[in-house]
């Protein structure tokens, strides 16, 4: 029948005859999700890695739930997932849950993965976590929507190709500048220079105008860690940890060029500073303010208490990182059309490093790749496994033994796969002639633009039979799928906060996106009728 053929796979798998049907259970480590209420996901508890509770385990060892890690090492994701019933399998292993690895996946492994298998990496995510592709990204941004609306990195170059350019900059402006290679990360490579023959040409890097009015606190340099989780491109779905780290400098700051060379005093990254004998680390995890690593919510209330409004410092936060991923979204989203089969295969964590200035203007500094889980502190463990741990329930793992492989369906389907199941539409880009004309896509009235692309979207879809709620009336059941993932994905967020789509955010941001598909539109007009 037509609606079992486009029903989600959960939904199908769950439903089978030859299947054991699960019982509705009530269990800490589950949440009961889909149309009908009957599809298990697991969630994590970030205490279990400490109680080593076998009320905790007994789901992942039921369902015989796994995990490989591939080319990287993470103790904590270890973990967790032991901690919550997973096993781990062999890198070469096609039976898991999760792949965890450091780097991105060639696209014959990411078009292997089943609806039930997860990878902690989007395809082209190096054009957020490099600089240089960072750098090139965000410029673009600024010839097309204006200087000031994507002013959020300090004034950079890239280094050979416009050596001249920063030769006149720098003829105008002799402060301080820092030098960065593209593709580095834990403060390795960098360095200040006040000449710009103290600049080695051999090699790309980028060097970009020295925030020489840092915000102090005791005198001291920091910078932020915050922890950004996206858990699709298309439609964009961006999530912020409440929770982060402010990360000090062991020497106080001094403007005074004699210290230009002094990486203690203007690094602030903990890999740096950690070999500082001046280090200080708490070992009390319940003191968050103290020594050269607090938590974020500690510096914010520190500023508070300073009259300063860190209401405003993280609204301005918030804009640097959806804009941010915006520049990126429209490489990582094509991506993720040609190579990944379903729209929930992939989610990635991404650490953004955030420099404050003096008039509290955040500054982006870096967007790092596979963000470090080390915890060599008591604070570390107590922030990172808490967000791991709402990262995994947010993502969503089905309780599903991966030995038994459900349909590899594609949900970007080729013309065959279309002419096979009339159900599937393949998601097309929206023309630039649906924005609104104030360049705010708006979800509220419809202008005559919006209801020229609401005509476009409708158009292309199947409309679906039964008594539905408002909300999904005239969706496709792929439309229907995504709407009640993000919705679900969202009731489980823990200490994530969705900061795109939000009625609010999509007003604002909605028109700077460039991968315009009706799926993101729909997201947009749906999700917050109810």
């Amino acid at each position: 029948m037509p609606v079992v053929m486009a029903r989600d796979l959960e939904e199908t798998a769950s439903s089978s005859e030859d299947e054991e049907v699960v019982s509705q259970e009530d269990h800490p480590c589950i949440m009961w999700t889909g149309g009908c209420r009957r599809i298990p996901v697991l969630v994590f508890h970030a205490e279990a890695i400490l109680t080593k509770d076998n009320n905790i385990r007994v789901i992942g060892e039921r369902y015989h739930l796994s995990y490989k890690i591939v080319r990287t090492d993470s103790r904590l994701v270890r973990s967790i997932l032991t901690a919550h019933g997973f096993h781990e399998v062999h890198p070469s292993s096609t039976d898991y849950n999760l792949m965890w690895t450091g780097s991105h996946l060639k696209p014959f492994l990411l078009r292997t993965l089943s609806e039930a298998q997860k990878v902690n990496h989007f395809p082209r995510s190096y054009e957020l976590t490099r600089k240089d592709r960072l750098y090139k990204n965000i410029i673009r941004m600024q010839h097309t929507h204006g200087f000031k609306a994507f002013h959020i990195l300090p004034q950079t170059f890239l280094l050979p190709a416009e050596y001249a350019e920063f030769c006149n900059s720098y003829s105008k402006d002799r402060g301080p500048w820092i030098v960065k290679p593209v593709a580095s990360s834990r403060g390795r490579g960098v360095y200040l220079i006040n000449n710009p023959n103290q600049i080695s040409l051999e090699e790309n890097i980028l060097v970009s105008r020295y925030i020489n009015n840092p915000l102090l606190i005791d005198d001291f340099k920091f910078d932020v860690r915050l922890y950004v989780l996206v858990t699709s491109y298309d439609p964009l779905v961006i999530y912020l940890y409440e929770e982060g780290l402010a990360r000090f400098a062991t020497v106080r700051y001094d403007q005074g060029a004699k210290n230009i060379r002094n990486q203690f005093m203007h690094l602030t990254n903990y890999s740096v500073n950690k070999k500082s004998g001046d280090y200080v680390s708490c070992d009390d995890p319940e003191v968050e303010d103290y020594g050269n690593k607090w938590s974020m919510s500690a510096m914010l209330r520190y500023l508070k208490q300073e009259g300063r409004d860190t209401t405003a410092l993280m609204a301005h936060v918030e804009d640097l990182i959806i804009k941010t991923i915006i520049s990126a979204e429209l490489a990582i989203a094509t991506a993720c059309k040609t190579f990944v089969p379903h729209r929930s295969s992939c989610f990635e964590l991404y650490g953004f490093d955030v420099l404050i200035d003096s008039t509290l203007k955040p500054w982006l500094l870096e967007v790092n790749l596979s963000p470090s889980l080390a915890c060599d502190a008591p604070l570390d463990l107590k922030i990172k496994a808490s967000m791991i741990s709402d990262m995994f329930t947010v993502v969503g793992f089905v309780c599903q033994d991966p030995a038994q492989r459900a349909s590899t369906r594609p949900i970007y389907p080729t013309f065959e796969s279309s002419r096979r199941n009339p159900f599937q539409k393949p998601q097309r880009p929206v023309s630039a002639q649906c924005q609104s004309s104030d360049a705010k896509l708006r979800s509220r009235p419809l202008s005559a633009s919006d209801a020229e692309m609401k005509n476009l979207v409708g158009s292309a879809r199947e409309k679906v039979p039964g008594k539905l709620g408002g909300s999904v009336l005239g969706l496709s059941m792929e439309e229907i799928k995504v709407l009640r993932r993000v919705k679900e994905e969202n009731d489980r967020r823990g200490g994530f906060i969705r900061i795109f789509p939000t009625s609010e955010t999509w007003e604002i941001y909605g028109s700077y996106l460039e991968h315009k598909t009706s799926m993101n539109y729909m997201l947009a007009t749906r999700l917050f009728q109810d």
